[in-house]
């Protein structure tokens, strides 16, 4: 897990230019579930910045962290001025200070699950939001998603992020909500689904799938080879499910 989590690195200029963003929608379902105003926010596996953006033209006060230097630099492209950058895993951060929202866009499984929550709760302030979000990108046409995966199965069984703690697809409440209603820090868990449908063309498809860790830790040869088998299984363009899975939880 550690090689895939900071596998993303080398690819940094096509995840920004392939990962979609985040809607206003978000910003707006993060900010109501909280009820009072959000001030200070730190992320946790900011990447090239794709919900930085979000939160920050929101008017938080953001502090964007992530191990990948390469990562951070492609975000310091894209970031406004009021956004502070740091280079740490989620492990390392210190704790000697508190957030009114800590959030993860698409980076939460990658952290260490040994004390996840109780340092997570050091870094919410009480009555403060915790937030992880992600867009498992899938094609929407389930012939279509039936011949990609034949197409790269000899060499790529499932290309996505098995669920942290087993919880099985068809539960109502999914990872990280399950560990969240576990803990003593955290309450008033929610789950919500914002649904999106993007299209794009099957080049960009292809690009997409080159940021996902899956396909980073093939070797050169295998990837280029899915990636040949896939493309030629396509349509010049694919309607993709790109849903925005959320979960919510209240510091105690």
């Amino acid at each position: 897990m550690v090689a895939r989590a900071l596998s993303f690195g080398t690819v940094a200029e096509a995840y920004e230019r392939f990962r979609p963003g985040y809607p206003v929608e978000l910003l707006e379902l993060v900010t109501a579930y909280a009820g009072t105003p959000l001030r200070t926010a730190l992320e946790i596996g900011a990447g090239t910045g794709k919900a930085t953006r979000l939160f920050a033209q929101g008017g938080l006060e953001v502090t964007a962290t992530d191990p990948d230097a390469a990562m951070l630099a492609e975000a310091r492209k894209h970031l406004p001025p009021s956004v502070t950058t740091v280079q740490s895993a989620f492990e390392d951060l210190p704790l000697d200070a508190s957030y009114d929202l800590v959030y993860s866009a698409a980076a939460l499984h990658w952290t260490n699950p040994d004390g996840r929550w109780e340092r997570m709760a050091a870094l919410v302030r009480p009555g403060g939001v915790f937030t992880s979000f992600g867009v498992p990108i899938q094609l929407a046409d389930p012939a279509l998603k039936e011949a990609v995966r034949k197409a790269r199965a000899p060499y790529l069984d499932d290309d996505g992020v098995p669920s942290p703690d087993g919880t099985p697809e068809d539960r109502p409440m999914q990872w990280p909500g399950t560990e969240l209603q576990q803990t003593e820090w955290f309450t008033d868990v929610q789950q919500a689904v914002i649904e999106r449908c993007l299209t794009m063309s099957a080049h960009d498809y292809i690009g997409q799938l080159s940021t996902v860790s899956a396909y980073l830790i093939l070797s050169p040869a295998d990837r280029d080879e899915v990636f040949r088998r896939t493309l030629e299984t396509l349509p010049e363009t694919v309607e993709v499910a790109a849903q925005i899975h959320i979960h919510l939880a209240r510091r105690h």
